[in-house]
Order: structure tokens, then sequence, then C-alpha cells
């Protein structure tokens, strides 16, 4: 009897356990479906978006030569001589943009170095969460700042500034991509090991020589990763250049005049009411193909950059 109630006794833990392990894989299965779902909705998403780009492009494109598209040097799709030439709206895109990251690329740099190396943890506590504040500000607000206390204040000594110009657009873009350059580009920095710092402590560099010398460099790929993605989110940035940059379509050559991007040009057409199907219509598709073409090259180079240059550590 006595060795019957220890052979129970024992058996039940092992019951427990077996219950328990039971419980632990369905909820590990139940976990991994769930995520499984979700990743896979995000591809299926952009699945979606390319298919339906792709499809209301290519009747674009049946009635409208692709030379001519990338050729002509006239936007008019809403006139009666109608020019489809999408280069007047890359350039002014691409003007806009380039303007961003000349704002954005050395002030996130600088301010990456002094928050990963310098700052104190009190002070980098305190800057970090105003980096946030930018990112949450609604781009039509930076559009209305840009057109109505930006662009006044640079015509009182830019002479010959026009009321709607891209080069106000492009340095209001640069302070709202900053903190996305910022962010990516601190985390790249504070990953590289301090033994590398301490090397170089040791061999008599300065923490500025050794933070240009030894972070930068071993932070290299993830620091060009974060510029690729501000170039990506410039690139994309619809409401600021919709509000102060203008509409008129035309090769942007000088920033102190305004011109039309692809992302303004689409909220333009978008607003209107041109009928369904019709060429002028499709022109949206067509612009966002090439949106979505310009923004996927960006992500290319930016993956390619970062299998290149990566250190691991």
């Amino acid at each position: 009897m006595v060795s019957q109630s220890h052979a129970t006794a024992a058996a039940d833990p092992f019951e427990v356990s077996e219950a328990f392990l039971k419980r632990r894989r369905l909820v590990d299965l139940t976990m991994r479906c769930i995520l499984f779902l979700a990743a896979s909705l995000s591809i299926l998403v952009t699945a979606g978006i390319v298919y339906v780009l792709v499809s209301e492009a290519a009747h674009f494109f049946a009635q409208v030569s692709i030379v001519d598209f990338l050729t002509d040097t006239q936007w008019t799709p809403v006139f009666q001589e109608k020019h489809f030439g999408i280069m007047t709206l890359v350039s002014g895109t691409l003007m806009t943009s380039a303007i961003a990251l000349i704002v954005a690329v050395p002030a996130g740099t600088i301010l990456s170095i002094y928050l990963s190396e310098f700052a104190q943890p009190q002070v980098r506590e305190a800057i970090k969460p105003i980096l946030e504040l930018i990112s949450g500000v609604p781009t039509v607000a930076f559009g209305y700042f840009a057109l109505l206390f930006v662009t006044p204040l640079f015509q009182t000594f830019i002479p010959g500034l026009s009321g709607f110009n891209l080069l106000v657009p492009g340095i209001v873009i640069g302070i709202m991509i900053l903190p996305f350059i910022v962010s990516v580009s601190e985390d790249a920095m504070r990953a590289v090991p301090n033994s590398l710092r301490e090397g170089a402590y040791a061999l008599g560099f300065t923490r500025l020589q050794t933070s240009v010398r030894v972070v930068i460099p071993g932070a290299f790929s993830g620091i060009t990763a974060a510029y690729i993605l501000g170039m990506s989110r410039a690139v994309g940035e619809t409401m600021v250049v919709a509000i102060a940059a203008g509409q008129q379509a035309k090769i942007a050559v000088n920033p102190l005049e305004g011109a039309a991007t692809i992302t303004a040009y689409i909220v333009q057409i978008s607003l209107g009411d041109l009928p369904h199907g019709s060429i002028a219509y499709l022109t949206i598709f067509a612009a966002g193909l090439t949106l979505f073409v310009i923004t996927f090259l960006f992500n290319i180079l930016a993956f390619w950059l970062r299998r290149k240059y990566r250190e691991v550590y």
C-alpha cells in the first residue's frame, strides 16, 4: 500500500508537466500562426498595391509611348495639347529631396555623433523625445509653416525667391526627416563595441577622432541605411510640396522657383473631377508607379550598402 501511494505521488508531477508542455506547444503554434498571418498580410498589401499600379498603368502605356513618357520635357495631361513627360515631375521631386538631404544629412550625422559619443544620459533622454515630437507633427502643419512663415522669412534676404518655390519645402522636409536619420544612425553607432573605442583611446585618439575614424566606419552600413531611409521619406513626402512648392509642371533647374512634384501632382488630380478611365485620370497611376520604382531602387541600394559594408562584431 505504501509503495503504491509513493508510485501515485511520483506520477502526479509527470502528468502535470506533460499537460503544461501540451499547452505550451499549443500557445507556440498559435503564436506562430498569428505572426505568419501578420507577415503575410503585409506582403499581400504590398502585392495588391503593385498590382493596382501596374494594371492601371498598363492602360495608360497602351495609349502613350513609354519613350515619350521618359523623354518628353512637358507634362500637360489635362490640356488640349497633351504631353506626358514624367521627367518634369521627377526633376521637382529629386530637387526637393536633394535639398532635404543637404539639410538633414550633416545635421543628422552631427547630432547622432553627439548623442552617441558626447551627450550625458540626461541630455540624451531630453533630446530624443523632442525629435520624436518633430516626427509626430502632421505634414499639413509643416506645409503651411513652410508657406506662411518660412517663405516670407527667406524672401527678406533671398532676392527673387518666389512665393511657391522648391528651396523652402526642401529645407522643411529636411527638418521632417531629421528624426529618422538621427534615430537609425545613433542606434548604429551605439552598436559599435566599446572595445574599439577603448583601443582608439589607448592609441591616443581624442573622443572626436574616435568618433570620426572608428565609430563612423564601424557603423557605416547603418548610417548609409539611415540616409537612404531619409531619402525615401523625402521622395514620398506629399503635403509640404503640395502646399508650398506650387503646381507648375516644368523641369526644375532653379530652387528659387516653384515646380510640381510627383506627389503634388497626384494630390492635384485626385481632387479634381476627371472621368474615371480617361487618359488624364490614368496618369495618376503612371506617376504613382514611377514614384514606387524610385523608392524601390533606393531600398535596393540601402540593402546592397548594408550587406556590403556591414560589420559583424
